[in-house]
């Protein structure tokens, strides 16, 4: 990078203090109401609301919640769009754990949350296209932007893949999102190139056999020793047959057998989770998992069944996107204001997107800075400085008037 750039840069798009203020109480809002996935009404109807009374021309997704908006001059009859515009992505789900917080701003709704930052990725994007959209106006917005609003991020396999089949990134040249991140302090941002998540799928498996009378385990299957052995020697066996830094790794949540201390089951269940850092070791991921269960579970005189479900690929961040991120966010905050951030083991189907379009995703800070303790993700503590909005809006106003340069 250049030394011009470790300094802020005067750009256009930087948030003013009344929409701010309203930016604050519209995450609050969404932060009473908080919906889950695929029931995401009230948030959509939210969003679309404030984005048609700025003059935009939203459109739900076929799924019925989640939106589009594009901002920037309209296409003519018959011409061609396609890599032309630079995609703002935000999901708007929350997560179904309760809320335990005492702000005046907490759940309203019991059992539910917004406990991984959604409000305020919604927030920030909703007020980066209300500032875009004002830049337009003023034909002062070199390249045409899409708002993607998406739906069910906390679903397997993520509300991605349908927003895909509605033609989310039709005419899209690159794509860009943020995270919340409360290691980060409200300011900052986290970022690298290359992957940035991981993989993450789900993993069921059942084992079968006659089962019998612990006095005679010789004459059937030890389903329980079989069950215990799957869960021991699959992670162990998977160890050894896939590069060691692909980070390929089983962890169990469940293991259920039997019913009576001197019977010997015929039926047990395992279950657990698949996480990978290597999207090339997450493509064979499933037939690997499945020649280590098959063959462990028939060394000890059991069936198997099993039921791979996959999730999401790691999030790969493209490095001219990552790039554009550092560079927004220098010319907004300075080159101070970026760091180096670790691979993390969640998943994120923003990963998704990235099978179809350049893009990357940056870890936006929101840790109260100074503040020792750390409310972290997916907890029902979970809060953020909301500094962070004004952050997020401004990186993404920059990073969409620097994409201008691109071919």
């Amino acid at each position: 990078m250049s030394p011009d750039a470790a300094a802020p840069t005067l750009l256009p798009g930087t948030l003013p203090d009344a929409l701010f203020t309203e930016l604050i109480a519209f995450r609050r809002d969404l932060h009473r109401h908080p919906e889950l996935g695929n029931q995401e009404l009230r948030t959509t109807a939210a969003i679309k609301e404030r984005l048609e009374r700025a003059g935009l021309h939203p459109r739900v997704l076929d799924t019925g919640t989640g939106l589009i908006c594009d901002i920037g001059r309209e296409p003519a009859a018959g011409e061609e769009t396609a890599g032309d515009l630079l995609a703002l992505r935000a999901d708007i789900d929350a997560l179904p754990i309760p809320d335990t917080k005492t702000v005046g701003y907490a759940s309203t709704v019991p059992g539910r949350a917004h406990a991984c930052g959604h409000d305020v990725h919604t927030t920030v994007v909703l007020g980066a296209g209300l500032v875009l959209a004002e830049l337009a106006r003023r034909h002062r917005l070199p390249r045409p932007v899409r708002l993607l609003f998406q739906p069910a991020e906390e679903v397997l396999p993520g509300g991605a893949t349908d927003a895909l089949e509605s033609g989310a990134l039709d005419g899209v040249g690159r794509i860009l999102a943020v995270h919340c991140d409360p290691r980060v302090d409200a300011g900052r941002i986290g970022l690298r190139t290359g992957a940035i998540t991981s993989a993450c799928d789900r993993l069921e498996v059942e084992l079968d056999g006659p089962g019998g009378h612990t006095a005679r385990p010789h004459l059937t299957t030890d389903m329980v020793t079989a069950a215990a052995r799957v869960a021991l020697d699959v992670p162990a066996l998977i160890s050894r047959r896939v590069d060691a830094r692909a980070g390929l790794a089983i962890t169990w949540g469940r293991l259920e057998s039997g019913h009576a201390c001197n019977v010997i089951p015929q039926h047990a269940e395992l279950s657990g989770t698949v996480r990978c850092l290597d999207l090339d070791a997450w493509h064979q991921a499933p037939d690997l998992i499945h020649a280590a269960i098959d063959e462990t579970a028939a060394l000890h005189g059991a069936k198997s069944q099993i039921n791979y479900v996959r999730g999401v690929p790691p999030v790969v961040n493209e490095p001219d996107s990552a790039q554009l991120l550092q560079d927004a966010m220098t010319a907004r905050r300075g080159l101070h204001s970026v760091e180096d951030t670790e691979q993390s083991l969640g998943g994120e189907d923003f990963s998704w997107y990235l099978e179809h379009v350049p893009g990357a995703m940056a870890r936006l800070g929101v840790r109260v800075p100074g503040e020792l303790s750390r409310h972290d993700l997916h907890r029902g503590d979970f809060d953020v400085d909301e500094q962070a909005i004004k952050v997020g809006v401004e990186l993404f106003t920059a990073a969409a008037l620097l994409d201008g340069d691109r071919p």
